[in-house]
């Protein structure tokens, strides 16, 4: 089973698509949070994820819109009502099984509070291996990850939306997992709203 993992869309509808051919054939999209921009929603992004079945969970974007300091945001015109309650239906976090594997998925980390950063070489990382899971997918730093940590493989696919990460041009990127030989795979991409240099 290959599964596409995206996070941290931030409304960018067309780093979205070109996540999605990046990834080829898949056989679930899961998304890590953040699909919109905290005071800014995307029918877009929302309805593309709704429309092909992704598993979706909610970042720190998505608790900032549904919280009281979002009510002016999501009164805004053209939002489309159905999409916007749709997302405040998904959860924090996610735990799955798919293919006899164990996945929990986070935004940022299994633990309270909630919006820590840990990044590559973090040592708060090893926190990870505490999870009784096969794999950890988190999002929220925009940059990638795949390390085994204890028993789970934990993943970080990057933004697909927002490119944050120097060790690649702050390129967008997203990834793919095996979950029959463990493969992680990444794919890095300019995105498409910037002007080409």
């Amino acid at each position: 089973m290959r599964l596409g993992v995206v996070s941290d869309i931030h409304c960018n509808i067309k780093g979205l698509r070109a996540a999605l051919d990046a990834m080829g054939s898949i056989d679930q999209l899961l998304c890590l949070g953040d699909s919109i921009d905290e005071y800014r929603f995307s029918n877009e992004v929302v309805g593309l994820l709704r429309e092909i079945g992704a598993q979706v969970i909610q970042g720190n974007h998505e608790e900032v819109f549904f919280s009281l300091h979002g009510e002016r945001a999501r009164s805004a015109p053209g939002i489309d009502k159905s999409l916007m309650s749709w997302l405040s239906e998904q959860p924090k976090q996610a735990e799955l099984t798919l293919a006899g594997k164990s996945l929990l998925l986070v935004h940022s980390t299994p633990w309270p509070s909630r919006g820590v950063y840990v990044y590559p070489g973090d040592p708060l990382l090893r926190r990870f291996g505490e999870v009784e899971a096969d794999y950890v997918l988190y999002g929220h730093t925009h940059m990638q990850l795949a390390e085994r940590v204890g028993r789970p493989l934990v993943v970080n696919p990057g933004s697909a939306g927002d490119g944050r990460d120097y060790r690649y041009d702050r390129q967008l990127s997203c990834a793919v997992i095996d979950l029959a030989t463990d493969a992680v795979e990444f794919a890095n991409f300019p995105n498409p709203n910037l002007p080409s240099i």
